[in-house]
């Protein structure tokens, strides 16, 4: 394993060392270096997602498979559940029993139009970050997921504030600041901050 420290953005998920140890490419020794090899494996992966319409994509096999296609030139464990305890998440153990749950509820919150389009999105992308399934990555996989979510039933993607404020979600700023701030007040079933930022 080579000596790539990484520097975690507010919000993200540290990984341990068993983790680090999946790092695919040998030449990666920076922090720039390891973004860039990830947003364009996200890149090639959100390509791939929107080539057509996604019906039945509320499941784990599609879940764990769109991680994989995310992350799989990068991490050995992209699209395989974490089996180690994080800060923010479930019990690791209790991911297959939280994320049924959640695909469960989604569907009924769709077919009986429990809540708006975009509320249904939100929640559902607000539930699957705090899941937590995957050892990292999980707030990229969250939103592309939302994404294909919401475009499934004739609406369109969020821009994750990214019309209003300038930068990128992954890395420490403005942007991802309000973003993580958002999310902490859907914590406590405040969804306003989060659909405003969403659409912004």
């Amino acid at each position: 394993m080579n000596d790539l420290e990484i520097d975690y953005p507010d919000g993200a998920t540290p990984l341990d060392l068993n983790e680090m140890g999946g790092l695919i490419p040998d030449y990666i020794t920076t922090q720039g270096e390891l973004n860039t090899l990830e947003r364009d494996n996200v890149l090639e992966a959100q390509t791939w997602a929107f080539q057509k319409p996604r019906t039945g994509m509320l499941n784990a096999r599609f879940a764990f498979g769109l991680h994989k296609r995310m992350f799989s030139r990068v991490w050995k464990w992209a699209g395989t559940q974490r089996r180690s305890g994080k800060t923010i998440g479930v019990d690791w153990t209790q991911i297959p029993t939280e994320l049924a749950g959640l695909f469960d509820n989604t569907k009924y919150w769709t077919q009986h139009a429990t809540y708006s389009p975009d509320e249904i999105a939100i929640r559902f992308h607000r539930k699957l970050a705090w899941i937590h399934s995957f050892a990292n990555g999980n707030g990229r996989h969250a939103r592309l997921m939302t994404e294909l979510l919401l475009v499934s039933g004739g609406q369109q993607p969020f821009s994750w504030g990214m019309n209003t404020s300038p930068g990128v979600l992954e890395t420490q700023g403005p942007l991802r600041h309000e973003y993580i701030a958002a999310l902490q007040e859907s914590d406590h079933e405040d969804y306003a901050r989060l659909l405003q930022f969403a659409r912004s």
